[in-house]
This record gives structure tokens, C-alpha cells and sequence, in this order.
């Protein structure tokens, strides 16, 4: 939101209260904290003083290496919920020098001078990170009687600016001006689905603003060398994250607000969809899976769309008796095939639902201000949302999802979310109307995820869900929404991947091939492989199936090929998910978290790292072409052996293949198994030594998946690589590429000898 008319002018009917002038600093040890109260104006005699606004600024430590602020102009108004979840942790250290009121939290401290023009200084190890500056931080009156309050966080020339959630433009966010507000917009808009009021830079640092409402980000668009975030009413709050690097911005803030669990092996797989608009019972989804195994493609999940209900009464949680006469059986008889049971849902039920009254009587659907049920025809006809501030709503709607658990369902597609009134409504309890827009996807995915841990159990909750905020990643996993089966869309959509990981999001999907259309057997059999080196792997559409066939027979190949690689893969994507729990690192990285001093890397946004190991470059062309940037020398393609790096390098591919690149230095574990994702990952594992340097010496981890885990140390001295473990299984094996394998029955070390050349 943009408050000023250029530099110099502000905008007609706003009315800025700029901090001016530092008047107080206060130091309360006991608390952590440190007060700043600056003027509005210029102090030159006590008769400025009077009738003028103050600011007071609360400076703490949220957590080590993060210092949170709070912005306030009138502090008697009452803070309305929803709020986040966050995590403090923080202990601070505070002093007051001859020149500066400093705050310590970690290794990130605030340094604001004691006098004098305004100015507060976000400083680790002596280097300033992001400065608030004179017309940065105002309350901002409107001549019709709103308030907004607004901070400025300097930017260096150069610096580049990153997350806001999944948004599917540019990549890097400079110059853009996004509001946080979730939309059922499409890929191929400035709209988004999962909107994150969280940004971190190439500067070392990242932001996050503490408000569910909307925030409104002026990212170099309003002052050139600023990021702007505002929010209406009389309190600001945020919180400065330092790095130094990307991983460490994000472990920091998803501390903060949450990691994403454990996922069972079985959700790596791949997932197929009926589609939505298309027609099919039984037999087509009977047909559909034994095609599938007919042509040796292996499937992990079956999902059902929305018509497993009946039109017009989504959502009853009801199979369509004339379509799914027996679903018990159905689902029995799918199961005992080895698959899972995905089933859509959403938070909307409509007024022909049977819930629907069920609902209303009880009070569990948002009702209007003046009592009644708030409804719609957007959607469904006389639709109403599920009360999810309501906990009886929430037990209420819980119990609906528990029959089909019970029925054989494993995990739910959570759609919708984002089409939430905030004119007219009354929350149960109480919560603000513009709070609960974005927050009510946390709500609705919270509600149906804890559901699943309280049924299946830790590390077996699966949601694949479409609308999120900050915190959200606890409920994994989401896709990328509503895209159409073009090149051009395929590209957009690993944009919008991009950004939510950027924005601290550990898993992510998309449909194969495209929602909107049907796309043509080149960009069908392009969308595959990137599909299926993602985190999870959905093949679904609108009004046309997914099936590999409907393309042609090279498609059902490609299918074959790339699935068997992910799956073989298993080994080292146990161990990346490790690392999502546990540090807050996604799966899918872009360039510039895994490469953060490169340059370079900066502003790719037509590839990923896959872990930290491999480099995933689709083609989003029809001439096969795809562009690759490689920051070091000698990263060694994973299907054909070309080396290349550093630098771009421009190849064609054929549909059986991408740019796929091993990063050099890696030891990459490969499965003895690819046609299910639950196995024992480490028992039969073959570590792959791709261009060890002399001196290499690092622990492979292998978790354990259906069997027990193991550890490797592999190390090069000179011409000789050794591997070793004391947990080994009793077969694995050793393979230096573009050199000798060894296999290791039994033993618990073995060496391979390189060649002189």
C-alpha cells in the first residue's frame, strides 16, 4: 500500500507520523527488553511537546539471533485474535552506552542512538544487516478516520529479495508490490494461495511480520532502497532473523513458527488422480489402476476427486450411491492392491448437504452479524463455511472424516480456503474478520492434520493441501493450485515452488501436466520428470484424465523411467526429510539457498536443488532445450555422465531425459529397489561416489525406512576411495563413477583402487 506520491509527496487523504527524533531509551533488564519513544517532529522547545504523537518501540528477543519489534502508536486498543503461534525462546542482553540503547539477542543485536535524528541499526559481527531510517517507521492517519502503521527496512544496491509465500511471478520479489491475502487466483496471476508474510534477502537476514491480517509489501517499489511493510491499525509487530546463510534464516524462522513433520515412505510415491470434471465409478478407477500396473508403472496412491460425492452436496462426506455403490468393498479391494486412499474435501458445505442443517442448528457454520448462517453460490449452491474457531465445530467436522478413515481412507485433499468473508461475519470466538482470512487455512488444514496423527499416528498424517500461512509447513503437504497445461505454466508453477520454499515450506507438488486443458504429449511427457523430482508426485487434471496412455507410449516410458528413479531414490530423500524436520530446509531448494555466494545463482528461477547433491533443470521448451547454471566445475549429468559447469550450459533433451546434474564431491545412496518407496532403504543401498576430491572424508546417513538404518564413511586418499560402516547391512555396495564398483556381502569396509588416468 502505497502512502507517499514519489519521494518528497505523500498521498492525497494520508496523513504520515514519522519517527523523528529519538526522546527516551529505557532498559528493563528483568524483562529483556529495551523502549524506545520517539517524537513525530523536531524537538527544539518543550512547547513541541504538546498535542504531538509519540511512538514507542519494544525491542526483545524472540529467539537467539532473532529480535523481535513491536510498533505502537495508541497501545489502549485491544489486540484482536486471530495471532500466530510463535515460539519465544529469546534471552536478551541490554545496555545502555554513552552513544546507543543496544539490544543482544544471539549473535543479531539492535542498535538505536540515544539522541538525535531516528534511526535503528539491525547489526551481526559488526556488519549491519538492514537499517530502519528517518521516513521509515510512521502510524499513518487517514482523513476517513483509518490507521495504518508501516516500517521501511533498508536494502543494499544489489540486494535481492525473496518468499511472500508462493507466489508464481518473478522470482526475485524487487520492485514488486504484494499484498498477503489469500486468493483463488490461478498460476498465472499476481494472486496466490499460501500467502507468507515472511521475505528473507541475499543480505544475510530475513523478515517476518507478525500479523495474520493483511500486510502490504512495497518491495523496492516505493522507496527504491526500502522494503515497506504495512498494516492497518495502531501496533506493528515483526522480528529481524539473522543468518548468515539462507538455511540458517530459515531454520531460525521456522523455529519460529513451525517444521514440518515426518511423512510416511508410501506419500514419495506416485499418486494418481481421477481427475476433477471427468466421468468414472469403479470400473474406470479399476481400469486406470490396471493399466497402470499392466505397463510396469508403479503406484503409490489412488486419489478421488470431488464427484466421489454427489453434485450439489459437497460436502457431506457421502460416496455417490450411484456411482460408488460399495465403498467399503471398493476401497478394500483397491487397498489389497497395495495402494493408498486419497480422498478431496474442502470446508464448505452445501445448503442441499444434510450437514448443512446439522450444522446451522448447532452452530457450527460462520454465521452473519446478525445471527444468521453466511452462504453463498459461489462454488456450491447455498453454501456455508465450517466455524473452525468453534472447537465443538471442530470435533464436529472431524467426526464426519473419521468414518472415511475408518472406511479405508489414508489422506485427505484439503482444497479450498481461501474464499473467506470478512464483511458481515461473526467469528465464535470473536476473532476479527480480516485476521481470519489468510488464518482460517491454518485452521482448516490444523483441524483435519491432527485428525490423521490422532488416527494413523506420528509420521503418517498426509494432507495435500492448497491455501496456507505462516505456519502452515506443519501441515504438509501443498501444491501449487490451479495451472494451465502449457510450457509456459509448467515454468510458473516451479516459480511459485520456489518462493514457498523460500518462505519455509518443506514439501511441495503440482499436477503433472497441468490442471487447466489437456496438454499436448510434449508437454505432458516434459511435466513428467520434474513431477517426479519433486518432493511428492500427483498426476491430475481438470476435465481430461492423466493417465500416461491417453498421451501415447512414450509417455507411459518417461512415466516408467522417472518414477523407478524417485523411487530408487528413496534413500536420499529419507535423509533430506530428516533434515526438513529437524533444521527447517526444504526438499526442493533453490539455487541461491544452496549457493548463497554465488551471484549467479542469485536469480535462477528455471531449476532446483534437489537436496543438496542434484540439480534439476526442466525443459519448458518444445525444441527440448533446457539452460542450466552450474556454480563450480564438474558436476557430472546423472543419466548420460556429461560434465559441465561453471557457468550456463545449453542442452536438448529428449523426453527421456532433462538436465539432471550431480553435484561434485557427492556420495549419493541408490536403492536396490524401484518399484514401491517402502523398503529398507539401506539394505542392499549403493553409495555412488561422484568425482571425490583427494582428502574427501564425509558420513553418508541412510535412514532405515522398513528396516534399520546405517551410516557410512567414505573417505579418498590419493588414488584410493574407502568405504566403511559398522551398521552396514549385510549387502551394499561402493560405485565411483566413471571408475570400478565393489559389492560389500557382508563385509563392513571396502576400497576401490582408481586408475592413473
Amino acid at each position: 500500500m502505497k502512502f507517499t506520491d514519489g519521494y518528497w509527496q505523500k498521498q492525497p487523504g494520508y496523513t504520515p507520523l514519522y519517527a523523528v527524533e529519538v526522546d527516551d531509551i529505557r532498559i528493563d533488564a528483568e524483562r529483556g527488553e529495551m523502549v524506545v519513544y520517539s517524537s513525530t517532529t523536531h524537538i527544539t522547545g518543550r512547547g513541541d511537546t504538546l498535542n504531538r504523537p509519540v511512538l514507542t518501540m519494544t525491542y526483545s528477543a524472540t529467539a537467539p539471533g532473532v529480535i523481535g519489534v513491536e510498533v505502537v502508536h495508541h497501545a489502549g486498543r485491544t489486540e484482536p485474535s486471530p495471532s500466530f503461534d510463535v515460539t519465544r525462546v529469546g534471552d536478551a542482553e541490554v545496555s545502555l552506552t554513552e552513544t546507543h540503547g543496544v539490544l543482544r539477542s544471539g549473535d543479531l543485536e539492535v542498535r538505536v542512538p540515544r539522541s538525535g535524528s531516528w534511526r535503528a541499526d539491525f547489526v551481526r559481527e559488526d556488519r549491519v544487516l538492514t537499517s530502519s531510517l528517518p521516513r521509515s517507521l510512521a502510524a499513518v492517519l487517514g482523513n476517513d478516520g483509518g490507521e495504518w502503521m508501516h516500517e521501511q527496512l533498508s536494502i543494499e544496491p544489489g540486494e535481492q529479495v525473496y518468499g511472500l509465500g508462493e507466489r508464481f511471478g518473478a522470482f526475485t520479489k524487487n520492485g514488486q508490490v504484494v499484498d498477503i491475502w489469500n486468493r483463488d487466483g490461478g498460476t498465472s496471476s499476481e494472486q496466490a494461495y499460501k500467502n507468507i508474510p515472511f521475505y528473507m534477502t541475499s543480505g544475510g537476514y530475513g523478515v517476518f511480520t507478525e500479523h495474520p491480517e493483511l500486510v502490504s509489501y512495497e518491495v523496492g517499489s516505493e522507496v527504491n532502497t526500502r522494503v515497506q511493510f504495512s498494516v492497518a491499525g495502531s501496533r506493528l509487530r515483526y522480528h529481524v532473523i539473522a543468518g548468515p546463510t539462507p538455511k540458517d534464516v530459515l531454520g531460525r524462522y521456522t523455529g519460529l513458527t513451525g517444521r514440518p513433520p515426518r511423512l510416511p515412505a508410501w506419500s514419495y510415491g506416485l499418486w494418481l488422480s481421477t481427475s476433477f470434471t471427468t466421468d468414472y465409478d469403479e470400473a474406470t478407477v479399476t481400469s486406470f489402476i490396471e493399466g497402470m500396473a499392466e505397463r510396469g508403472l508403479p503406484l503409490s496412491v489412488f486419489h478421488f476427486d470431488c464427484f466421489w460425492m454427489r453434485q450439489y452436496q459437497w460436502c457431506d462426506f457421502t460416496w455417490d450411491p450411484q456411482t460408488f455403490p460399495d465403498p467399503e468393498g471398493m476401497l478394500t479391494r483397491l487397498k489389497a492392491r497395495g495402494l493408498r486412499i486419497c480422498v478431496w474435501i474442502n470446508p464448505y458445505i452445501a445448503q442441499r448437504s444434510p450437514l448443512f442443517a446439522e450444522g446451522a442448528a448447532e452452530g457450527f457454520l460462520l454465521k452473519t452479524t446478525s445471527g444468521d448462517v453466511w452462504q453463498t453460490d459461489q462454488w456450491q449452491a447455498g453454501m456455508g463455511i465450517v466455524d473452525f474457531t468453534n472447537p465443538d465445530a471442530v470435533t464436529w467436522y472431524q467426526t464426519k472424516l473419521k468414518v472415511l478413515l475408518d472406511q479405508g481412507v489414508d489422506a485427505f485433499k484439503t482444497d479450498f480456503g481461501e474464499r473467506v468473508p470478512t464483511e458481515g461475519v461473526a467469528w465464535f470466538d470473536g476473532s476479527d474478520p480480516q485476521g481470519m482470512h489468510n488464518y482460517y487455512a491454518h485452521l482448516y488444514n490444523k483441524a483435519v492434520h491432527d485428525l490423521l496423527v490422532r488416527d494413523k499416528g506420528e509420521g503418517e498424517a498426509v494432507l495435500f493441501s492448497r491455501s496456507s500461512t505462516a505456519g502452515g509447513q506443519q501441515f504438509p503437504v501443498h501444491w501449487g493450485g490451479d495451472c494451465d497445461s502449457t510450457y509456459a505454466s509448467m515454468a510458473e508453477t516451479l516459480r511459485g515452488g520456489l518462493s514457498l520454499a523460500m518462505s519455509g515450506f518443506g514439501y511441495w507438488s503440482h499436477d503433472i501436466g497441468g490442471f487447466e486443458g489437456t496438454p499436448d504429449a510434449g508437454v505432458f511427457k516434459r511435466w513428467l520428470p520434474f513431477g517426479l523430482l519433486s518432493s511428492h508426485s500427483r498426476l491430475h487434471g481438470s476435465a481430461s484424465y492423466r493417465v500416461p496412455w491417453a498421451f501415447d507410449d512414450e509417455a507411459v516410458d518417461v512415466t516408467r523411467l522417472f518414477t523407478g528413479l524417485k523411487l530408487s531414490l528413496m534413500p536420499y530423500l529419507a535423509r533430506l526429510a530428516e533434515e526438513a524436520g529437524d533444521e527447517g530446509v526444504p526438499l526442493m531448494r533453490p539455487m541461491v539457498l544452496e549457493f548463497p555466494e554465488d551471484r549467479g545463482a542469485w536469480h535462477v528461477d528455471t531449476q532446483f536443488m534437489l537436496g543438496d547433491a542434484l540439480c534439476v533443470s526442466p525443459v519448458f521448451r518444445a525444441d527440448g532445450v533446457a539452460n542450466t547454471y552450474l556454480p563450480t566445475a564438474g558436476w557430472r549429468h546423472l543419466l548420460d555422465g556429461h560434465v559441465a559447469g561453471p557457468g550456463w550450459t545449453s542442452r536438448a533433451y529428449g523426453f527421456d531425459s532433462l538436465g539432471l546434474y550431480v553435484r561434485p564431491g557427492t556420495v549419493l545412496p541408490v536403492g536396490a529397489i524401484d518399484d514401491r518407496p517402502e523398503y529398507a532403504w539401506a539394505d542392499g543401498v549403493t553409495l555412488r561416489a561422484f568425482d571425490l576430491p583427494d582428502g574427501f572424508d564425509a558420513r553418508v546417513h541412510v535412514p532405515g525406512g522398513a528396516g534399520p538404518s546405517a551410516t557410512f564413511t567414505v573417505r579418498r586418499d590419493g588414488t584410493v576411495i574407502t568405504a566403511s560402516s559398522d551398521d552396514a547391512p549385510g549387502t551394499w555396495m561402493l560405485d565411483v563413477v566413471g571408475g570400478p564398483s565393489i559389492s560389500a556381502a557382508g563385509a563392513s569396509t571396502v576400497s576401490v583402487v582408481l586408475s592413473a588416468d
